[in-house]
């Protein structure tokens, strides 16, 4: 998504570029990373376009720097929308991934996406995510042809990240208010409020919205801690597997141990893995075709 006409001769020339996202923090919808980039010879004039920090604009304000950034030629722009299923999965994964993390690609593959349209970029601009100096080298190492300015408040500082945080936000406002409901259950409504865990309005919606057996609907960031207090009232899920050992998963009653909260057990991590290296407990399709867990190939 973004500017998509063909390369401008400005673009050949030395360019800057800022980085900035919108919705980190709410339980609901996507995040989004939005990049704004111009020529270094620019930035005069961008400075006097009156963008500043998304969050201390009104949205109908929002909506017109949108709007005249998208019809300045001099002027390139790009999002990232990343799914809230998406945050969630990679949160709840194995092989788990932070959201420090998922801003960092996010932002990485941004300046890739630009690269890869043949833009010089020379500089960029962000916003910090976690520790500022090992972001920035980070950066560093991965495009060291760019020189990097990651700083705190850098939306407020600097206008080319003002003009993305503007991308950022807009696009995830429009986002929410064309989001369609892809579940069918009756008395769903729209009225969730800001999306932050602190909305009563919110908290609302999400005890109204909650399913016993599905949990959530698909706007929702399940693996925010806010949810965790909708769990206790969910259906357990119980696992179908052999019979086990009485020292592995049965107790001295015979009934299988259960994992609660949606699938989320108790069990500690080094226990799950000595299970699973024994094959105890495993699932009949494997132990019936003695397949083994392999740690090293």
């Amino acid at each position: 998504m973004g500017s998509e006409a063909p390369l401008p001769k400005w673009a050949s020339t030395p360019c800057i570029m800022g980085i900035d996202e919108a919705g980190r923090g709410p339980v609901l919808g996507p995040m989004v990373y939005g990049c704004l980039y111009c020529a270094r010879s620019y930035q005069k004039t961008l400075a006097s376009l009156n963008f500043a920090d998304s969050k201390t604009l009104k949205e109908e304000k929002r909506e017109e720097l949108f709007e005249n950034l998208k019809a300045d030629e001099s002027i390139g722009w790009s999002v990232d929308v990343i799914d809230p299923r998406e945050l969630s999965a990679k949160m709840l994964k194995k092989n788990k991934v932070n959201l420090n993390e998922i801003s960092h690609d996010s932002a990485i593959g941004l300046i890739n996406r630009v690269l890869s349209m043949g833009v010089l970029l020379t500089e960029a601009y962000l916003d910090t995510v976690g520790d500022a100096d090992k972001y920035r080298i980070k950066l560093s190492e991965r495009f060291p042809s760019i020189k990097f300015v990651v700083a705190k408040k850098a939306d407020s500082l600097y206008p080319v990240v003002s003009g993305a945080s503007i991308v950022a936000k807009v696009t995830r406002d429009r986002a929410l208010r064309e989001w369609v409901l892809e579940e069918t259950s009756e008395n769903m409504h729209r009225s969730f409020g800001s999306g932050y865990p602190g909305d009563p309005e919110t908290k609302a919606w999400l005890a109204h919205h909650k399913h016993s057996i599905f949990g959530f609907p698909t706007l929702v960031r399940f693996s925010w801690g806010t949810c965790t207090s909708y769990y206790k009232d969910m259906v357990e899920v119980l696992w179908e597997s052999d019979k086990v050992d009485e020292d592995v998963g049965y107790g001295s009653s015979g009934k299988q141990l259960k994992l609660s909260n949606i699938g989320f057990g108790k069990a500690s991590k080094r226990k799950i893995e000595e299970i699973e290296s024994s094959g105890k407990g495993r699932c009949k399709f494997f132990h019936s075709r003695k397949l083994e867990q392999l740690t090293h190939f």
